[in-house]
């Protein structure tokens, strides 16, 4: 198992602030899960008595399955897309290891409609039965980041399902919704996936979780709130623009909606988290 070189924070809202109160890293799946897991990842954390910090993070069309243990003890989770950013407060000492499975990827082992997932945690016995209590335990006593990632791949290679074609291909149109940003209307994804915009909107809805609106807003929006970290200096109309909004006043609009806050505003919280 490869520990991934570098480690792309998108997504992470205030993410040079979170790195200060815990640690990430990513470790790449054997092949044989390649087609279902995009990668491993782990957090681990040891806060000050009386010290927390709370992580916001717009989350990816991605369904987890995290092994966590901190003060309040261990548990196994499956986390649905969240409808809203997901927000995580950290105190004390805890670490997490989860499994990003790909978009699409998931189906396969859970075959039903992934959409029933959306805004949901589950225990994840839902997934495994009663081995999640063994399971849980081989993961969370492993010291290593890269051991407790190494003892997850073991237990999803003892169930591993066929590939899914459909599921392969929901996930190859999100993907191209990633890293093509002229993509910015749902008719686009119709018109070059063959489909029907309906037929495409039943199609997320089986494997992927939510609808491609959905997808392509929340891109777009994690692009904005790393391009407004990473550069102090842009522009809204100039990242309106470069992100495919008509104007700068639905491009405010929508950051609001998904983030909670203007762009002004979350540019500022970063210069005073700059100065603290």
């Amino acid at each position: 198992m490869n520990k991934k070189s570098s480690l792309s924070t998108r997504g992470i809202l205030h993410a040079v602030a979170g790195q200060e109160k815990f640690s990430l890293s990513r470790f790449d799946p054997d092949a044989r899960l390649s087609p279902f897991v995009e990668h491993y990842w782990s957090v681990s954390y040891a806060l000050p008595s009386g010290v927390s910090h709370t992580q916001t993070v717009l989350s990816y069309p991605n369904i987890h399955l995290a092994f966590e243990q901190d003060e309040a003890g261990r548990r196994a989770l499956l986390y649905g897309i969240p409808e809203r950013p997901f927000v995580r407060k950290l105190s004390g000492t805890g670490k997490v290891l989860g499994i990003k499975f790909r978009a699409g990827g998931f189906y396969p082992f859970w075959q039903q409609a992934v959409s029933a997932l959306t805004g949901q945690t589950l225990d994840a016995s839902r997934l495994f039965g009663s081995d999640m209590s063994v399971f849980r335990a081989k993961v969370l006593h492993a010291a290593e980041d890269a051991t407790m990632a190494e003892q997850a791949e073991r237990i999803l290679l003892t169930r591993l399902p066929e590939r899914d074609s459909q599921a392969e291909k929901a996930g190859r149109i999100v993907e191209e919704t990633i890293h093509d940003r002229s993509i910015i209307k749902v008719e686009q994804l119709s018109e070059r996936s063959g489909l029907s915009i309906r037929q495409l909107q039943r199609l997320f809805s089986q494997y992927i979780g939510v609808s491609p609106k959905w997808v392509i807003k929340r891109f777009r929006l994690q692009e904005a709130a790393e391009r407004l970290e990473q550069d102090d200096s842009v522009e809204w109309a100039e990242l309106a623009v470069h992100l495919g909004y008509f104007d700068q006043a639905h491009f405010i609009k929508d950051f609001k909606s998904v983030v909670g806050t203007s762009p002004a505003h979350y540019r500022e919280s970063l210069s005073v988290m700059k100065e603290t």
